[in-house]
């Protein structure tokens, strides 16, 4: 299961994200931190913390340096 929502953020890096113009509010990028935190905590918990910080990504939310825990 972890090796196919890596696979997707992938995808979403080098599909769409390569043709749209850079909006990433965090460093790393949410793809980029979806990985880490993949590979880091496995499917359920890298999952879970990639979905509150894609939640996070928004007009008002907050921008900068926010690295996986």
């Amino acid at each position: 299961m972890t090796r196919l929502l890596i696979l997707l953020a992938r995808a979403w890096q080098v599909g769409p994200s390569a043709v749209l113009p850079p909006t990433c509010r965090y460093q790393p990028s949410c793809s980029a931190y979806a990985i880490t935190a993949l590979r880091r905590y496995g499917a359920l918990k890298g999952g879970w913390l990639a979905l509150k910080r894609i939640a996070r990504c928004h007009p008002w939310g907050g921008y900068g340096p926010d690295p996986v825990p």
